[in-house]
């Protein structure tokens, strides 16, 4: 009969522990999210300046690197972190590199935003 609350004890603790990840997972996903589309928008607003562009980028990478952090969840933590050092790398100087900067972060953007959907869905 001991064993009864034990083992009671023991499925609320892994439910309480579980629900603590999944809701870590999912502030995490909230979160990166807003940091993606708070890049976008910024990046659309400075697209004809160069080093402001960079600016954002290398902002949005360092939400991008907090996110990761925090995410709980090795998939997407990789895929965040992936997408932030692809920023951190990105040197533009004129608007020939922001051209080509804008098709690079479009293109790796988007295998991040379908790795986000794969993990928080």
């Amino acid at each position: 009969m001991r064993s009864l609350p034990l083992a009671a004890a023991a499925a609320i603790g892994f439910t309480v522990l579980t629900g603590c990840s999944t809701v870590d997972k999912a502030q995490a996903c909230i979160e990166a999210n807003k940091a993606l589309a708070d890049m976008g928008a910024k990046v659309t607003e400075v697209a004809g300046d160069p080093a402001a562009m960079e600016k954002a980028l290398k902002d949005g990478a360092a939400k991008l690197e907090d996110v990761a952090g925090t995410a709980g969840n090795t998939t997407l933590n990789e895929a965040l972190q992936s997408l932030a050092d692809s920023l951190k790398k990105l040197n533009i100087d004129n608007p020939e590199e922001a051209a080509a900067a804008a098709q690079k972060v479009t293109t790796d953007t988007a295998r991040t935003v379908r790795t986000i959907a794969e993990e928080c869905t």
